[in-house]
């Protein structure tokens, strides 16, 4: 697997975490110890190494932790008998790894896709700890009620997805052409985003993040993101950077909207012409608008 992941590309030493049952966490801990965390959580196929551009333009001046969630990236792909894959036990997971780094104020929290409900749901327990976010074509509230639920998701949750996603890594293959607008993704680069679903066992969580998406009330998700976006409440005055890709057919312009709504005093860059991978497609802007961000909201007056 780390053969196919060009070391100029992720030129990082991992770190393992034991969450629990013996099952390892993958995640990084780039930059100094003592310096103010910003904390990177990935989504749905992406891993660890989506935020590499981010990792290398800060980890001089902060503490960068970016895990890899469990059945994801370099972390460990335990079967459904090991570990229950849901929205709850991603947030208990994060919660775990920061409570062991020791990661317990002053955290920029910055998301994509999956990792807002994720971080939110770890930010929402402890919004004390949360000082500035960045926001990055993610939710952390349900599927606005002016926006259809896209039909290669739905397609993902029938029989036939299940078998294309496990048996020919449709998802994450799917994600690397269809996630970039600007450009086509180099060839070294789609290796990488594909090179931890090398195997029918090594998809599981490719799959079972889509099957997880709730829909409705009865979705083992539903009240955790319910419960998670009653908690935005607590960040209507935190500094908070969007960045967002406008090609995404998934998070688009109606989940921007509804950040808006939730985050009115928000700085919301818009990118025309990229998509859902918005890193891939505008990483150096978006590493700019991340230092100037910062800059513009230090911690003292970010309310430390």
């Amino acid at each position: 697997m780390t053969s196919a992941i060009d070391p100029a590309l992720y030129p990082f030493k991992g770190k393992r975490f034991d969450r629990g049952g013996g099952i390892h966490m993958h995640w990084l801990d780039e930059g100094p110890r003592d310096a103010p965390p910003v904390v990177m959580v990935h989504g749905n196929p992406s891993w660890s190494f989506y935020y590499r551009g981010l990792v290398q333009g800060l980890r001089d001046r902060f503490r960068c932790i970016v895990p890899d969630h469990v059945g994801m990236g370099l972390s460990d792909k335990p079967s459904d008998r090991d570990y229950d894959y849901t929205l709850e036990r991603r947030i208990d997971d994060l919660e775990r790894l920061l409570d062991h780094a020791g990661v317990t104020s002053d955290v920029t929290l910055v998301v994509h896709d999956w990792g807002g409900g994720i971080g939110f749901g770890w930010a929402t327990r402890h919004p004390e700890r949360v000082r500035r976010l960045v926001v990055l074509n993610t939710a952390a509230f349900h599927l606005p009620a002016s926006k259809s639920f896209p039909a290669a998701l739905r397609l993902t949750r029938t029989p036939l997805g299940a078998l294309l996603v496990r048996g020919a890594n449709a998802f994450a293959r799917g994600a690397v052409h269809t996630c970039v607008t600007r450009a086509a993704m180099p060839a070294a680069v789609r290796r990488a985003y594909l090179a931890p679903y090398d195997s029918w066992d090594a998809r599981i969580a490719t799959l079972r993040f889509v099957q997880d998406i709730p829909l409705a009330p009865s979705d083992a998700a539903y009240a955790v993101v319910s419960r998670t976006d009653a908690g935005l409440a607590a960040f209507r005055q935190t500094p908070a950077l969007v960045c967002w890709g406008m090609k995404d057919y998934v998070f688009d312009h109606h989940f921007l909207e509804a950040w808006e709504q939730r985050m009115p005093h928000a700085e919301v860059h818009r990118f025309q012409d990229a998509g859902h991978y918005v890193l891939e497609d505008a990483g150096e802007e978006i590493l700019s608008l991340v230092n100037g961000f910062l800059a513009a909201h230090p911690l003292a007056a970010a309310g430390r």
